[in-house]
């Protein structure tokens, strides 16, 4: 369903991402790195946000390149800063995009208010985006980038802002999406989110996929059985340096 290929962006000396390569379908793929590490970057890619200096994207088969409006049509995307129209209410946003992608008007307002009630939102759906928290318009952005039901979701910390139930309800949303056949690509920084939620797992460190693969294979590619995700990442990223907090903690 999506597919990367040698896919490649520097920003003047800096290579923001190197080589990229993925093939992800009717999973739930958790994209990891440390800051600045690529991932946003590469979502960007992926999407039409940025021209890759080389590689391609394909998304159910259709060339972003090539033909950009067919690929961006069968997927949605969220972003880590949601973007929205804040002088428009929830419905009347999430209608845009439903228009946008063409949903017949009976199936948006159903699929609008489904939404709604799952992000408990329903109760403000009337009121200028301009007034929510940030917690408030990520549910706006991701009830806009759902409505069309895309075949590929793209997600970039999505559970940035959200209040525990609406992130538990995220999760429980996504996991039911995959099982009906949707691929989900998503980032994050919750290293215990990921690992309850992952198919697969990607770590990209310095531009480069260092690691792609459940947490099983992960587990017997860095040699550690019983290791969280946290304790893989932290190994496979070098981003563990115990003596470092110790010094600071201990004031040398």
């Amino acid at each position: 369903m999506l597919h990367v290929e040698h896919l490649q962006k520097s920003f003047g000396d800096r290579i923001a991402v190197q080589d990229l390569s993925l093939q992800i379908e009717n999973e739930l793929f958790i994209f990891l790195g440390p800051n600045g590490a690529g991932k946003t970057t590469s979502i960007k890619l992926m999407t039409g946000l940025l021209q890759p200096d080389q590689g391609s994207v394909r998304i159910d088969g259709i060339d972003l390149a090539k033909n950009p409006l067919a690929a961006k049509h069968r997927f949605g995307l969220v972003q880590e800063e949601p973007v929205l129209y804040e002088k428009l209410t929830p419905r009347e946003f999430v209608r845009f995009m439903a228009r946008l992608y063409q949903v017949p008007d009976t199936d948006a307002m159903r699929r609008t208010e489904q939404l709604f009630e799952l992000f408990e939102i329903a109760d403000r759906a009337d009121e200028l985006i301009e007034e929510f928290s940030h917690g408030m318009k990520q549910k706006v952005a991701l009830s806009g980038a759902l409505v069309h039901e895309p075949q590929v979701l793209f997600l970039d910390e999505p559970t940035v802002g959200l209040d525990p139930k609406a992130a538990r309800n995220l999760k429980d949303l996504l996991r039911g999406l995959v099982d009906r056949g949707t691929t989900v690509f998503m980032s994050t920084h919750i290293l215990e989110v990921a690992e309850r939620m992952c198919d697969r797992v990607g770590i990209i460190h310095q531009g480069q996929l260092i690691a792609i693969g459940s947490m099983t294979e992960l587990r017997e590619k860095t040699s550690a059985a019983q290791a969280s995700l946290e304790d893989i990442f932290l190994k496979l990223t070098g981003s563990s340096d115990d003596q470092d907090v110790h010094r600071y903690l201990g004031g040398q």
